[in-house]
């Protein structure tokens, strides 16, 4: 993935897995509307995509082993069907899961909410990883990156941001930060977004609030976007993707993409 192209990230939100509380049985259904969606962001021109287990709530810190075996059976079907860069979030701070299931598919990259410091959460208090990642990272050693969130949504936080920068970036060693709104597909602080361009050396991604109509101001601040609620039908996160509104994005992008 081409960071100086800043690059369209679309999410592939997935229903309820084996294991979570509203899982209906059916996990063919749960991987047929997933590789669809992977479809359609390839359809559109999307630059990658992130697989999330967005309908496993109420969402444990991290998930139990059912919730590992049935991620990795779609993120493999998913891998197997499209060729887009491929990323993996398992909600809601399990990066230790996701990076598993990354280098069992082979995705390219992962997200990881808190890899350092404390978040106050309606999880209660989630604690950085950043050790045990980096041990698992030796332990497994590939080309998946880290990105991880600073200051991530829904969520109350103890240390400055600017500090949460460094620290993600210098301590947590993250691959790139991704700075988000207060909740999914609420829009970025703008101050906030530009404050981490100044001062992180790795590449910033906005994490949530993407549109059309905020694309344009957003693109000078920051070096990838990750985009769920705005490309699904109506403009509704529970809904599938949908073709004419990402690649609307996707024409978008690129028009800014020729003029910069």
């Amino acid at each position: 993935m081409e960071f100086e192209r800043k690059p369209l990230i679309g999410m592939v939100h997935l229903k309820p897995l084996p294991g979570s509380y509203l899982y209906v049985g059916n996990l063919d259904n749960v991987i047929e509307l997933a590789v669809n969606d992977a479809k359609t962001l390839e359809k559109a021109g999307f630059d990658a995509m992130m697989v999330e287990n967005f309908g496993d709530i109420p969402f444990p810190k991290y998930v139990d082993k059912t919730t590992v075996a049935a991620f990795t059976a779609v993120a493999k079907a998913i891998r197997d069907e499209v060729s887009l860069p491929l990323g993996i979030n398992v909600l809601r701070n399990d990066g230790i899961a996701a990076y598993s299931i990354a280098y069992a598919v082979r995705a390219d990259f992962i997200r990881v909410n808190v890899l350092s410091g404390v978040a106050y959460t309606d999880q209660g208090l989630i604690e950085g990883i950043a050790h045990e990642l980096a041990r698992l990272r030796k332990l497994l050693p590939s080309k998946i990156k880290v990105f991880a969130d600073v200051h991530v949504k829904h969520a109350v936080h103890f240390f400055e941001f600017e500090d949460a920068v460094r620290d993600t970036i210098e301590r947590g060693l993250a691959d790139a930060i991704v700075v988000s709104g207060k909740a999914t597909g609420k829009p970025v602080d703008l101050e906030r977004l530009a404050l981490a361009k100044r001062v992180s050396p790795v590449p910033v991604v906005v994490g949530s609030g993407t549109t059309y109509d905020n694309l344009p101001g957003l693109w000078k601040f920051a070096d990838g976007f990750i985009v769920g609620t705005w490309i699904k039908r109506d403009g509704k996160v529970e809904n599938e993707v949908s073709l004419e509104r990402a690649r609307k994005l996707v024409e978008l992008a690129n028009k800014l993409r020729n003029s910069s």
